[in-house]
């Protein structure tokens, strides 16, 4: 089964599955107004229906991001570097750790894994036969950006002479990030630094059926990588990659982490390895709105690492280097490659397939422009991106309702419906929730009188209530997350990052709810997203440095006029 999106006109089939969120995110609303209309009281009803079921959820949120956090706070308590050592001599390890009754975070866990090793230990590679291999794409980004992130990398806890790093860079993001991507080689591929080696790599613009967009260039780079790894004699089996976009900031433990979960699984080739990705690079720089998106996503996040049967890929990610080059890398046709790289190894592998979640965080920027306007915008435009992820119910929907179908059915089915389902439910349930309950009484009223149904909204505003405690649980975690707070603000700061909460409500419909609006009905009508827009990812330091040379500018082209 070909693994790629269709290139230009789709099937009805496919252009059915294309428009089915959009319908569904539609009809929710246009059903609502129209019972609302012509029988009130069925509308309350549906309309408590709703509700209840997104206050379900909320529950459930609530308690996964509890115990999600909890989680990663332990595991980034655990000393993985040692736990690593320990594979390569696990009879040794075991009887050690076995003899002092080691209370550690999944210390049981850890004894099972080295007892597997030792009953089987032709099924598991050593650590020391393992490499890992960044690809860290970039557009156009300034190398104050860039090289915290490549910084970050030689701070780990990482054997760092096993460590290959690709900075794949856009020829297509001009003269200054091949400038950029050439300081870095020259600086980074110094054996000071230790790495196994740092490589750049410019994808080509204008390559024929490539979207504009992250996917090309990663594949681009991974398909070098091949050549590299051929070239060196390293087995592909023996290489786990991860892509880490350039503002992207990895725990210590992180590398540590994965290659301890890559060796204890036997079926590591049909796994990936989903770090949890958390906004807090640059938190306390950005406006009031993107700090309470950003929290969200976090959580959000942190809530998926709860959910193995429902964990996708997102942003950074990782996957062995023979399950990639299998599969050709990512898909070259979609701006959300990251998520769609999950459906493409589904099905790839038959159904054969799942996700371990990492708990150890890699860090990211918050987004973050030169201006306010710009700010505000770019933000929109992100989530858009990412809302577009709905273009996967299509792409999933044909295979499982294929006869050329090779995954088991109804599990396939079950992961289409609950994809299906997050992408409509993104969609309409802050709208939903905020003004149903007075759609009855706006367009009715008459109707009304003569039923209960005018007290629906007191009853939504007790719904709504109860579901406050998942603002408190939200708001007591997101201080928990938080990185210490810079010289530069003031105590009133953390006061902000308190109040912040209150534009929940709205943010939750401009953005969260109008981008997937906007990205269905893309989809509707087959204007499809065909160009990555890279998001800015500044900090204050930097923004400050722009307006100065910018200012510069000015007054030098002044000084020229004159």
């Amino acid at each position: 089964m070909d693994l790629e999106i269709p290139v230009g006109k789709r099937k009805p089939f496919y252009r059915f599955l294309e428009m089915l969120p959009g319908m569904l995110s539609y009809g929710v609303i246009i059903l609502l107004i129209l019972l609302s209309i012509f029988n009130p009281l069925l509308a309350s009803v549906y309309l408590l229906v709703l509700i209840s079921m997104a206050l379900i959820k909320i529950f459930g949120i609530s308690y996964h991001m509890l115990v999600g956090r909890t989680n990663m706070e332990k595991a980034c308590q655990v000393d993985w570097s040692r736990r690593l050592h320990d594979l390569e001599d696990p009879a040794a390890a075991h009887a050690r750790l076995f003899a002092t009754k080691n209370k550690q975070f999944e210390y049981k866990t850890h004894l099972r894994n080295l007892q597997s090793i030792i009953d089987e230990p032709s099924d598991y590679p050593k650590p020391s036969q393992i490499y890992n291999a960044i690809i860290m794409p970039a557009y156009n980004e300034s190398i104050e950006i860039i090289e915290p992130a490549v910084q970050s990398l030689l701070d780990t806890t990482y054997d760092l002479s096993r460590l290959i790093v690709v900075f794949a860079y856009e020829e297509r993001g001009g003269a200054e990030i091949k400038k950029t991507a050439e300081i870095l080689q020259k600086k980074y591929n110094d054996a000071f630094h230790s790495f196994h080696s740092f490589h750049i790599v410019e994808h080509p613009k204008g390559i024929e059926h490539e979207v504009i967009g992250k996917g090309g260039n990663i594949t681009h780079a991974g398909r070098w990588l091949k050549s590299y790894l051929g070239n060196l004699g390293i087995d592909f089996s023996q290489v786990l990659v991860t892509t880490m976009d350039c503002d992207n900031k990895p725990h210590p433990t992180y590398f540590d982490y994965i290659t301890y979960e890559y060796i204890v699984y036997k079926d590591r080739k049909n796994l990936s390895y989903q770090p949890i990705a958390l906004f807090t690079n640059n938190i306390w720089d950005v406006p009031a709105p993107m700090r309470v998106i950003a929290t969200g996503n976090s959580f959000w996040n942190i809530v998926s690492s709860m959910r193995p049967y429902a964990l996708r890929n997102f942003a950074s990610h990782a996957q062995p280097m023979d399950a990639l080059v299998e599969m050709d890398f990512w898909s070259v046709r979609t701006i959300v490659e990251d998520g769609h790289q999950y459906w493409r190894s589904y099905f790839h592998f038959d159904g054969k397939y799942g996700v371990v979640p990492i708990y150890a965080p890699i860090y990211q920027d918050a987004v973050l422009s030169e201006t306010y306007k710009k700010t505000l915008k770019a933000q929109f435009v992100q989530l858009r991106r990412w809302a577009y992820g709905a273009s996967d119910v299509a792409y999933v929907g044909s295979r499982v309702f294929s006869s050329k179908r090779r995954a088991p059915f109804w599990p396939s089915l079950t992961r289409f419906l609950r994809l299906l389902d997050g992408h409509v439910t993104l969609a309409y349930v802050a709208l939903v929730t905020a003004f149903g309950a007075w759609l009855p009484l706006l367009l009715n009223p008459e109707a009304v009188r003569n039923i209960d149904a005018h007290q629906l909204p007191g009853t939504i505003s007790l719904l709504q209530t109860i579901a406050m405690l998942g603002m408190v649980i939200a708001i007591f975690s997101s201080f928990k997350i938080l990185p210490p707070r810079p010289a530069r603000y003031k105590k009133r700061r953390t006061f902000l990052m308190l109040i912040q909460w209150i534009l929940m409500p709205v943010t939750s419909i401009l953005y969260s709810s109008m981008a997937a609006y906007a990205a269905q009905t893309k989809l509707m009508t087959g204007r499809y997203l065909d160009k990555f827009d890279v998001t800015e990812k500044l900090t204050v330091d930097i923004n400050d440095r722009l307006k100065a040379e910018r200012n510069r500018s000015k007054d030098d082209q002044g000084g020229a006029s004159k």
